[in-house]
Protein backbone atom coordinates (compact mmCIF):
# COMPACT_ATOMS: atom_id res chain seq x y z
CA UNK A 1 0.00 0.00 0.00
CA UNK A 2 1.81 3.17 -1.23
CA UNK A 3 2.18 5.92 2.07
CA UNK A 4 0.16 9.14 2.12
CA UNK A 5 2.37 12.28 1.86
CA UNK A 6 3.72 14.29 4.34
CA UNK A 7 3.70 18.36 4.13
CA UNK A 8 6.99 19.34 3.21
CA UNK A 9 6.59 23.08 4.76
CA UNK A 10 5.36 23.52 8.56
CA UNK A 11 1.29 24.78 8.86
CA UNK A 12 1.71 28.75 9.09
CA UNK A 13 0.71 29.93 12.24
CA UNK A 14 0.27 33.91 12.44
CA UNK A 15 2.45 35.86 14.71
CA UNK A 16 1.16 37.00 18.14
CA UNK A 17 0.23 40.86 18.45
CA UNK A 18 0.02 41.89 22.09
CA UNK A 19 -3.00 43.63 21.75
CA UNK A 20 -3.17 47.21 23.68
CA UNK A 21 -6.23 48.63 25.19
CA UNK A 22 -7.12 52.00 24.75
CA UNK A 23 -8.01 54.17 27.95
CA UNK A 24 -10.00 57.24 27.28
CA UNK A 25 -8.00 60.32 29.17
CA UNK A 26 -10.07 60.84 32.45
CA UNK A 27 -11.38 64.58 31.56
CA UNK A 28 -13.51 62.86 28.57
CA UNK A 29 -16.89 61.62 30.03
CA UNK A 30 -17.02 64.64 32.20
CA UNK A 31 -16.59 66.83 29.77
CA UNK A 32 -18.45 65.14 27.24
CA UNK A 33 -21.46 65.07 30.12
CA UNK A 34 -21.63 68.59 30.83
CA UNK A 35 -21.44 69.70 27.30
CA UNK A 36 -24.48 68.10 26.72
CA UNK A 37 -25.78 69.51 29.66
CA UNK A 38 -25.18 72.88 28.85
CA UNK A 39 -26.43 72.75 25.79
CA UNK A 40 -29.71 71.87 27.19
CA UNK A 41 -30.05 73.85 29.70
CA UNK A 42 -28.98 76.93 27.44
CA UNK A 43 -31.71 76.28 24.71
CA UNK A 44 -34.07 75.33 27.78
CA UNK A 45 -33.29 78.90 29.78
CA UNK A 46 -33.87 80.47 25.95
CA UNK A 47 -37.54 79.45 25.41
CA UNK A 48 -38.50 79.70 29.47
CA UNK A 49 -37.24 83.02 29.65
CA UNK A 50 -36.18 84.86 26.68
CA UNK A 51 -36.09 88.07 27.91
CA UNK A 52 -33.08 87.31 30.85
CA UNK A 53 -30.29 89.58 29.93
CA UNK A 54 -27.59 87.74 28.01
CA UNK A 55 -30.16 85.60 25.58
CA UNK A 56 -32.26 89.05 25.00
CA UNK A 57 -29.02 90.08 23.30
CA UNK A 58 -28.52 86.98 21.57
CA UNK A 59 -32.09 86.27 20.69
CA UNK A 60 -32.12 83.29 18.23
CA UNK A 61 -28.09 82.56 18.24
CA UNK A 62 -28.76 81.15 21.39
CA UNK A 63 -30.22 77.87 19.68
CA UNK A 64 -26.96 77.20 17.65
CA UNK A 65 -25.17 78.27 21.46
CA UNK A 66 -27.13 75.47 22.69
CA UNK A 67 -26.84 73.03 19.38
CA UNK A 68 -22.82 73.61 19.37
CA UNK A 69 -22.16 72.61 23.08
CA UNK A 70 -24.09 69.48 22.00
CA UNK A 71 -22.74 68.67 19.22
CA UNK A 72 -19.36 69.10 21.03
CA UNK A 73 -20.52 66.35 23.39
CA UNK A 74 -21.32 64.34 21.17
CA UNK A 75 -17.91 64.46 19.03
CA UNK A 76 -16.71 64.08 22.07
CA UNK A 77 -18.33 60.80 22.68
CA UNK A 78 -16.85 59.42 19.41
CA UNK A 79 -14.04 59.55 21.03
CA UNK A 80 -14.81 57.47 24.21
CA UNK A 81 -13.27 54.15 24.50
Amino acid sequence: MPKPKTRKKAVYTPPQKTQQVKVSPRWLAPTMVVAWIIGILWIAIYYVAPSLPPFAELQNWNLLIGFVFIIFGVVLSTRWR
